[in-house]
């Protein structure tokens, strides 16, 4: 968007991706002490903060994403009169929580979504779910292209482009070895990302098939939905369990990994199936909202009923059985990124969109 003229300021939280992400993208950056967990008297802080800094640059359109940065940028951009105030839904925490979470979680959504101008889920089955679940108004709800929330860098994402010694270095962390078979996963170890299930159907895969191993590429996170106590101990000190650690060189690990598997429980667009299927790396998940958007059963990877171990479990055999179907699938897949989610699809429709709507304002 800066390339395309518009004066860009992003707004997060502090973190370590920062100085990455400000190199990269070139734009200003302000910092605003959001938190993923409730936090009341912090998140009121915010709102105002959030909404001191529309006053004083005076957007023309203000787009958020994630739940809270959501609720809170839309609010504080209401309040401040931005006329354009848009959310990009990549995921509904809700539906995974019971009880008083659920409801005020699902009360903070409508609330996102009335003052909210334009509500865009980043998935076709995402679009869906919103409407019949009466969350967003349907004149607000629209999906951008072929979905997504960015698309995906092709050009960092394809196997020329790698860089040997970075390559040998990842592969060492992980001891590799070619006569092994290698099930990656990436993302945070937290229950709501399907770990629990994978670590138990892992476990029983190892058992049958000594030679096999599971990377770990991510951190556990505490604070909202942990992992069960067994799946910490088993990710600690099984012997085919590698727990790699956070890292933003997942694309090192899925040019060696056999297959990628995501048993998350709740997604909008998830990037890393998109990621893995620009590096032709295979791929089991669960058959949510937002994975069957990308992944077709047996054309394009394998699916299975989410929180289903035995089920995941029967996939990852298949796997190890199928190698070869397993890579003409992902070929497929490679096909179908290639043509919709290319960052750079993905991104002319966003900007195109933008320049729609301030024509018509």
């Amino acid at each position: 968007m800066r390339e395309q003229g518009f004066d860009v300021l992003m707004v997060s939280s502090d973190g370590p991706e920062l100085a990455t992400v400000l190199e990269r993208e070139g734009c200003r950056h302000h910092i605003i002490p959001m938190t993923r967990k409730m936090s009341p008297f912090a998140d009121l802080r915010c709102l105002w903060l959030l909404y001191r800094l529309f006053l004083k640059e005076k957007p023309d359109i203000v787009h958020s994403h994630t739940p809270k940065a959501g609720l809170l940028a839309m609010l504080a951009a209401k309040m401040a009169g931005v006329k354009f105030r848009l959310h990009t839904i990549a995921g509904l925490r809700y539906v995974t929580t019971k009880g008083l979470s659920r409801r005020i979680l699902i009360a903070m959504e409508k609330l996102t979504g009335m003052a909210a101008t334009h509500v865009w889920p980043n998935s076709g089955s995402m679009k869906a779910f919103i409407e019949a679940n009466h969350l967003v108004a349907t004149r607000k709800l629209e999906v951008i292209g072929w979905g997504s929330s960015n698309g995906v860098n092709l050009q960092r994402y394809h196997p020329s482009v790698l860089k040997e010694d970075k390559l040998n270095e990842v592969k060492a962390l992980v001891n590799y070895d070619p006569d092994l078979f290698y099930f990656l996963s990436v993302g945070r170890l937290v229950h709501d990302k399907g770990m629990d299930e994978l670590v138990g159907a892992f476990v029983r895969v190892h058992a049958v098939h000594p030679h096999t191993r599971l990377i770990l590429v991510g951190a556990f996170e505490d604070e909202v939905d942990p992992v069960s106590d067994k799946a910490r101990e088993l990710i600690k000190t099984h012997p085919g369990i590698i727990a790699a650690g956070w890292s933003d060189a997942v694309e090192y690990f899925m040019q060696f990994s056999n297959v990628l598997v995501h048993p998350s429980h709740r997604e909008g667009f998830p990037n890393v199936l998109m990621q893995a299927g620009a590096m032709r790396c295979p791929i089991i998940c669960s058959a949510i909202d937002g994975n069957t958007d990308i992944v077709r059963h047996r054309e394009t990877g394998l699916l299975f009923d989410v929180k289903n171990e035995e089920a995941l479990f029967n996939q990852m055999q298949s796997a190890i059985n199928e190698p070869d179907t397993l890579k003409a699938m992902a070929g497929q897949l490679l096909l179908q990124i290639q043509t919709h989610y290319d960052q750079r699809v993905v991104q002319s429709f966003l900007h195109e969109k933008y320049l729609q709507l301030l024509a018509a304002g």
